[in-house]
């Protein structure tokens, strides 16, 4: 099983819209694909099509009431499933503020749950707070989706900082094992140079020999370009799949989802034709 933490301090770069299609995308591959939505504002629950209710219970029971995650979990579509959030969870901050271990609860509860998926994707929001921490903590691997921008990229070394830290005290097999570039815009001289100076980077942390999370982290070689369908399945609440199969949106989390399972056997996809240029 791998278990997944998505996140960017930096909000609206794809981060929620790129954890739903991506699980979607591995689902039909017949892979068991789990969703741990951790931001308040539950737009991952709500993509897949679950909406808020008032007498059901969402992930602020699992971390505040140590409920099971198997009570919690809806099914989202074949093969895949989410356990949802609410409001509430805004307040889970304040409330665990005093709580022994509260770094660690969704990891203790994960290892308590007796249904095993493939993949175990986890949504986080979009700050560095005990929400992503607990993420971080029960995660084994991170995905950082990234606008190419030089705002998005310049707040990357934060994000760096903080997985270096978790990794440090808490959860010391904890890697960065990819970086996905949204809304990703072909041809144009701003994405060139902002992959660029990622790949530097990169290549420069590697030959420093310094072992960091990040060491030996991919650019995927997809790019999720901007496609206005992407958006519209959302406000419809369901995947790009089912709302737009046809559509380059659909052909690109497509493309990542092969890329993701084509790592766990150390191959390297080639770039697909369509995103050639």
């Amino acid at each position: 099983m791998r278990t997944i933490a998505l996140m960017n301090q930096k909000g609206g770069v794809g981060k929620t819209t790129t954890t739903v299609n991506l699980a979607a995308a591995l689902a039909r591959t017949g892979r068991k694909v789990c969703v741990i939505d951790l931001d308040p504002q539950s737009h991952a629950s709500t993509h897949l099509g679950v909406l808020e209710e008032a007498d059901r219970p969402s992930v602020y029971d699992a971390l505040v009431n140590s409920t099971p995650l198997a009570e919690l979990r809806v099914p989202a579509g074949d093969n895949l499933w989410v356990v949802p959030s609410d409001i509430n969870l805004a307040a889970a901050e304040v409330e665990l503020a005093g709580t022994v271990g509260r770094e660690m609860l969704l990891r203790d509860l994960m290892a308590d749950d007796p249904m095993k998926f493939d993949y175990v994707m986890m949504d986080c929001p979009p700050s560095l707070g005990v929400l992503t921490i607990n993420a971080l903590t029960a995660a084994d691997e991170v995905f950082v989706p990234l606008q190419p921008h030089f705002l998005a990229l310049h707040g990357m070394s934060k994000l760096f900082e903080t997985v270096d830290l978790v990794a440090r005290r808490l959860n010391p097999k904890l890697v960065i094992s990819g970086i996905i570039l949204c809304m990703y815009e072909t041809g144009t001289r701003l994405s060139a140079e902002i992959l660029n100076d990622l790949e530097d980077y990169l290549v420069q942390t590697r030959q420093s020999g310094r072992k960091t999370p990040w060491t030996d982290a991919t650019i995927f070689r997809t790019r999720i370009r901007r496609n206005i369908k992407v958006a519209e399945a959302a406000s419809f609440g369901r995947p790009i799949f089912d709302y737009e199969p046809a559509c380059h949106g659909s052909r690109d989390y497509a493309s990542l989802a092969r890329e993701v399972i084509a790592q766990e056997m150390g191959i390297v996809e080639t770039i697909p034709p369509a995103q050639a240029a």
